[in-house]
């Protein structure tokens, strides 16, 4: 973990910005990994599946972690994602607007949301197209009981990494143009553990990693169907 905040705040001295938030993907690691880093001061953590960070969040209750949804989000999950996480990153369509509003509790403070970008428009890749975003971060706006945070994506993994800095780049337009319009605009989330100086470099203000803090990754939790939550 000190080597990839060390490197995040050489690269933010370096472009004069604040370093991103680091979010900790800790799908498919065990309670006890997470258990560690957090012991180290690192307080988000990302999961794909629903039903696994459930039974994480079990297991490590009582200690003060942020969660963050960055899996696709099943329209039959969205009742129990509106319920455990502080963020859901991954909203691409109305239909999950109105039910993780309908089912965010009114004792917790509104759901944090980000429209993910389909931005390469892979046809295997989850997200809405660039030309969607406007209608759905309105949708999301109009909903008292959540928050339009801003962006996510997860470009294509091409081997040229130039190409994927055009990818990072065309997200950070679409933010800039989000942020003139609505005000609670602040997070665009890109970038995993083999490109995330150069998300940041393109203006990631929040950067996912997992297996440059984790190491390897695990298997699913036992009794977890390794399948998206």
């Amino acid at each position: 973990m000190h080597e990839v905040l060390q490197a995040l705040d050489n690269a933010a001295r370096q472009l004069d910005r604040p370093a991103p938030r680091l979010l900790a993907v800790s799908k498919t690691q065990p309670p006890e990994a997470i258990r560690a880093l957090a012991g180290l001061g690192q307080r988000a953590f990302g999961e794909n599946y629903v039903q696994e960070a459930l039974c994480k969040q079990a297991a490590l209750a009582g200690l003060e972690l942020e969660w963050h949804l960055i899996g696709h989000l099943q329209s039959n999950k969205a009742a129990d994602a509106a319920r455990a996480f502080d963020w859901v990153q991954s909203v691409d369509r109305a239909k999950l607007v109105d039910a993780l509003a309908r089912h965010r509790p009114a004792d917790l403070p509104p759901l944090n949301v980000l429209v993910q970008v389909n931005i390469d428009d892979e046809t295997s890749k989850h997200g809405c197209g660039p030309d969607e975003v406007d209608a759905l971060a309105a949708a999301i706006a109009l909903q008292p009981r959540l928050t339009l945070r801003g962006l996510m994506a997860i470009p294509s993994p091409k081997p040229d990494l130039r190409r994927r800095r055009q990818a990072f780049a065309a997200m950070k337009r679409l933010f800039d143009a989000l942020a003139g319009r609505f005000p609670t605009v602040d997070t665009l989330s890109m970038g995993m553990s083999e490109d995330y100086l150069a998300a940041f470099e393109e203006g990631a203000t929040m950067v996912r990693i997992g297996t440059a803090l984790f190491g390897a990754r695990k298997r699913p939790v036992s009794g977890q169907p390794d399948m998206l939550g």
